[in-house]
């Protein structure tokens, strides 16, 4: 009996080695596509920092190319020059002076 008792003791510990080996493989397995799956997560978001940045600095030179005109339309407006501008509706002659044609 002691050698069947040892014979199913090593079976045992055979079947829970061999149960342990599957388990960390396929902890390292989870790991692996966790690592990938945030590395992936990492390249889509630098893509789109990337992206961000290039729009920042295309509304950057929107804003500087529209403040400018702004700054040279406010020269020659009539509706801030004129002596009534504290009117609420502006004159519509003056209006239409300064639309684009």
């Amino acid at each position: 009996t002691y050698v069947l008792q040892s014979h199913e003791e090593d079976d045992r510990k055979v079947r829970r080695r061999e149960k342990n080996r599957v388990a960390a493989q396929r902890s390292r397995k989870k790991q692996t596509q966790k690592a990938d799956k945030l590395h992936e997560e990492y390249e889509s978001l630098e893509q789109e920092n990337t992206s961000l940045k290039r729009e920042i600095g295309k509304l950057t030179d929107e804003m500087k190319h529209l403040s400018e005109v702004l700054k040279d339309h406010e020269k020659i407006c009539p509706l801030l020059h004129c002596s009534m501008n504290f009117v609420t509706v502006p004159r519509p002659d003056a209006l239409t002076s300064c639309l684009p044609r």
